[in-house]
């Protein structure tokens, strides 16, 4: 029986689950991270602690280009989402919520990719535009270097077994050299996202706990574990 710390992107699980399975309210989406994370741990292995790693939101008076308007973040339905869903996780047996800092300074909107194709195809003008064609953008800060401060530290005091990444960032490879050096199994999920051959090289597997996204059909929560396919 081994020892297993599982280690959350905040930010990059929230892209992704969003994508796999859709809307969720922050407890719903709460179960559904403590489910997942725990789907990484057999029976015959035993939960350290899942560590998730995340920024507050931000709660700034921005500019919106399109409304000519300045929006309070503060009183948006995205801000209350994030603060119910850390308050949820929190309370949670053997999470610990690690929180980052937002680069203030780049906080605002811009237009999605989606709609910057459009337009450089001329398929819309500006005059089109909506505000769903709008995303804010948000900068964090400290929360990679938290990451890989929490691997140094599990795997130089052996405090685990195991070490399994929920992210799809190449940026961790230092730190997940330094854990396979001490002998600490590391396992990357990236949630079926494509990582880079640089990020390959230097983990011991990948394992991700869901059907890939063209297996899914009518059902988007069905995951696969070992020989076992199940709901969350």
């Amino acid at each position: 029986m081994g020892k297993i710390a599982v280690l959350v992107d905040g930010g990059f699980y929230q892209k992704r689950v969003n994508f796999l399975f859709g809307d969720k309210t922050p407890q719903q989406r709460a179960d559904e991270m403590m489910t997942y994370a725990h789907r990484h741990i057999s029976k015959d292995d035993q939960l350290y602690r899942i560590f998730y790693y995340d920024c507050p939101p931000s709660d700034k008076n921005i500019y919106h280009p399109l409304t000519q308007s300045i929006v309070d973040l503060k009183k948006t339905s995205v801000y209350t989402w994030c603060k119910e869903f850390q308050k949820a996780i929190i309370s949670r047996r053997k999470v610990a919520l690690r929180l980052g800092e937002l680069l203030e300074s780049d906080v605002g909107y811009m237009l999605k990719p989606s709609a910057v194709k459009k337009l450089c195809r001329k398929e819309i003008t500006v005059d089109d535009l909506q505000e769903s064609d709008f995303m804010l953008n948000i900068v964090q800060k400290g929360v990679d270097m938290r990451i890989g401060l929490d691997i140094s530290s599990l795997a130089t005091k052996h405090l685990v077994d195991q070490i399994v990444l929920i992210a799809g960032d190449s940026d961790f490879v230092p730190a997940a050299k330094m854990a396979r050096r001490e002998g600490i199994d590391f396992i990357l999920d990236p949630l079926w996202q494509p990582i880079k051959p640089s990020l390959q090289e230097h983990i011991d597997g990948l394992a991700s706990k869901v059907l890939k996204p063209d297996k899914i059909h009518t059902d988007p929560l069905s995951v696969h574990s070992g020989n076992i396919v199940g709901r969350f």
